[in-house]
């Protein structure tokens, strides 16, 4: 499905694409495979995107986006650095979380040797701090991309490669494609700068209670925690006082249980 431009609009509250500065679009149903962002060719101006845990594959829509800082593609469908191709002409990219793809590969090193050397510029890498050591490095172990994917035969941005692959992800439930554990949530508030939820106070399900109740109490969870960051003062005010409220009242029917 196609990342529209009304949906990014209402998600990014702006008037006009050329206003969008941040959007984030993690985890979105309409990301579903096989997910298309061209509209990100329309966003000159963009500067920070979350696009986590979605089904991307092709990052050629981003190469115009040349004002972005930070960018999250943690789990999604790219698979191959050659994508990288596409980021190494963004001269502001600081930021980039890339782990949890296909791409990665079954050697750390070398994935984050490659990615160093095609976009020396980041500061952050996954979430951990680039080093000057690991830039010299990355010269050395590292491969450098001199052009962008090969891809057979594309219709509406995929690939038949891609394609195929898709296909095959989709066999996962899409719960596990979707849903929020404990570590992805606090992976998300890392995205968010927010501070990672503690394991006590995380769930109260037991073993015994399906899978489908916690995913679904979980899925809430990370996205209030989502919404949250596009509140302004007064509409997190509101939500502090409505959750005030709510605990006080899950303490009086307590004390009457007692």
């Amino acid at each position: 499905m196609r990342l529209s431009r009304a949906a990014v609009l209402a998600q990014a509250k702006a008037a006009a694409l050329d206003g969008v500065r941040r959007l984030n679009c993690c985890a979105n149903l309409f990301l579903s495979l096989p997910a298309q962002i061209s509209i990100c060719r329309d966003l000159p101006n963009i500067e920070v995107i979350t696009f986590s845990v979605n089904g991307i594959s092709d990052l050629e829509p981003l190469h115009q986006c040349q004002n972005l800082s930070e960018l999250y593609l943690r789990k999604n469908n790219i698979r191959s650095l050659d994508e990288l191709f596409y980021l190494k002409t963004l001269p502001r990219l600081r930021v980039l979380w890339l782990a949890e793809n296909p791409c990665c590969g079954p050697d750390p090193h070398r994935y984050r040797m490659t990615v160093l050397r095609n976009l020396p510029s980041l500061q952050k890498l996954d979430n951990q701090a680039v080093t000057e050591e690991e830039l010299s490095q990355a010269l050395v172990d590292g491969v450098e991309i001199t052009a962008p994917p090969a891809r057979s035969s594309v219709e509406n941005g995929w690939s038949e490669s891609t394609a195929s692959s898709a296909t095959g992800s989709t066999t996962e439930p899409e719960s596990e494609l979707l849903s929020c554990s404990l570590e992805e949530t606090n992976k998300t508030q890392d995205e968010l700068d927010l501070k990672p939820v503690p394991r006590d106070k995380y769930s109260s399900f037991s073993p015994q209670e399906t899978d489908c109740g916690c995913n679904k109490r979980n899925n809430v969870l990370s996205a209030i925690l989502l919404l949250m960051k596009e509140l302004d003062a007064e509409g997190l005010e509101i939500i502090q006082q409505t959750v005030v409220r709510r605990l006080q009242a899950f303490q009086k029917k307590e004390l009457q249980e007692e």
